[in-house]
């Protein structure tokens, strides 16, 4: 995954790769931080709710669903959760600042 921004005027490029990886969704009109952040969240949800429901699949042996790929489901939905959490305490972090900061 790139997290690295590719240019000034489309914050968090990123998070549109995760959006189209998982589950089709309804396409937001909001702009800005608000919107990626907004995005990348449901990307995460979407992408745990698949994994549950692959893993479920499984334990009903469902031939259709590998474990394999559930497997893998469910470690890109770990990842996600720990990159948004770690987005989440550097936010915290920076507000913390910014309230702490002397005017």
């Amino acid at each position: 995954m790139d997290l690295r921004i590719s240019s000034a005027t489309s914050p968090l490029a990123g998070a549109g790769l995760a959006r189209r990886a998982a589950a089709p969704q309804m396409e937001t009109k909001e702009a800005g931080f608000s919107g990626a952040l907004k995005g990348a969240l449901q990307s995460v949800s979407a992408n745990q709710n698949r994994a549950a429901d692959m893993q479920r699949e499984v334990q009903f042996e469902n031939p259709n669903v590998s474990l394999e790929e559930t497997m893998v489901a469910i470690q890109k939905a770990q990842i996600g959760f720990q990159a948004t959490l770690h987005v989440r305490n550097r936010m915290v972090q920076a507000y913390t600042d910014i309230m702490n900061m002397q005017v």
